[in-house]
């Protein structure tokens, strides 16, 4: 058996759910009912579900030792867009609602145009558009 080429769901240690959960609620991103308060938000994406879940109980549940740095976690969640003027305005939404903006809007020696920021836990997202 191999295993499948898709992710389904991809979970953020957040050190509040309530407040996390609030952030991406003012991206504009609806919150599942399946969620459940303090405990776990779901977020339904265009291909997979977002969940945020306390860092100490992801690591509890894992059975790994707790994080000690908020150090680049290796990981970049990226979100597409249909312009370079809505990676902007993304980015501008995303500082709104109490993300840090990491680098503004460029293009891309491939022809695409991106942005980073950091939601309030340190995760790095990228906005990107790309033509082809």
């Amino acid at each position: 058996m191999s295993v499948p080429p898709r992710v389904s769901l991809a979970t953020l240690g957040v050190t509040d759910v309530a407040r996390a959960t609030e952030f991406y609620e003012t991206l504009g991103w609806r919150l599942s009912p399946a969620s459940v308060p303090a405990m776990v938000s779901y977020f339904e994406t265009s291909g997979a579900r977002l969940s945020l879940v306390k860092t100490d109980d992801v690591t509890a549940h894992a059975e790994i030792a707790p994080r000690t740095s908020t150090d680049f976690r290796g990981v970049t969640l990226t979100i597409g867009v249909d312009s370079p003027e809505a990676v902007d305005e993304a980015l501008r939404t995303a500082v709104r609602a109490g993300a840090a903006l990491v680098k503004s809007g460029v293009r891309t020696p491939w022809g695409g145009y991106l942005g980073y920021f950091t939601d309030p836990d340190g995760h790095l997202w990228s906005i990107s558009y790309e033509p082809h």
